[in-house]
């Protein structure tokens, strides 16, 4: 009985700790460096020295310039995160502009750490996600210049441009580094290959055709 009694009393004292958090920033910035000898490690990255910050390190140039969509699926996308500006570590937001050809599709992907919203500079897009199972429900909409669509954390979503000539798109996203799965390229493109048995059955189709898949060049549109 005093054995359980000590374990109850641990866990509940383990969950206090956990929760035992302060959810506000403690500073102004934590800008991100790669040298561990002279920095603190937080939230994947090591900070500068805050006395050592400048303005280049919350600076980014050349979002006016097109993304080259001479690939496969048509589209690029230029991300701006904690990659690009060193600036934006701990705090949480990052974005990207995304340039479609006629007919252009940035591809059924998903971004594990972050919700997306999309804003139209021009063209035409048809755009939609799905929920999680077992729902799986669509949301579809054709969104215009100066529209604006949400993509929740996590779902599967795509942009395709439905219009006669190119497009432009402005994606703000709620993480540093939101993270990119695009869906065919992780299944058929992984490396190593899913075993051809996996996903045979998770599809339900003939094994050539996963063959073929797999033998397939999966673009990275970023």
């Amino acid at each position: 009985m005093k054995a359980i009694y000590f374990l109850v009393s641990l866990l509940a004292l383990a969950s206090t700790l956990a929760s035992a958090f302060d959810p506000s920033p403690l500073q102004d910035f934590c800008v991100a460096i790669n040298d561990t000898k002279n920095g603190v490690f937080v939230n994947g990255k090591f900070c500068k020295d805050p006395k050592l910050a400048n303005a280049n390190d919350f600076f980014f140039s050349g979002l006016d310039k097109p993304g080259n969509t001479s690939n496969q699926v048509g589209s690029k996308v230029t991300a701006v995160n904690v990659l690009q500006i060193l600036g934006l570590n701990t705090l949480g937001i990052s974005l990207a502009r995304i340039d479609f050809a006629p007919k252009g599709l940035n591809p059924p992907h998903t971004h594990p750490r972050g919700t997306e919203f999309l804003v139209v500079l021009e063209g035409t897009l048809y755009v939609g996600f799905v929920t999680s199972n077992t729902d799986n429900r669509l949301f579809t909409k054709v969104l215009n210049k100066g529209d604006v669509f949400v993509f929740p954390i996590g779902l599967i979503h795509f942009q395709l441009n439905v219009g006669y000539g190119n497009a432009i798109a402005i994606a703000g996203l709620s993480s540093q580094n939101p993270g990119v799965i695009t869906i065919a390229n992780a299944v058929f493109g992984s490396n190593p290959p899913i075993s051809p048995d996996v996903l045979t059955k998770a599809f339900q189709v003939d094994k050539n055709i996963i063959d073929y898949l797999q033998k397939q060049f999966w673009t990275d549109n970023s």
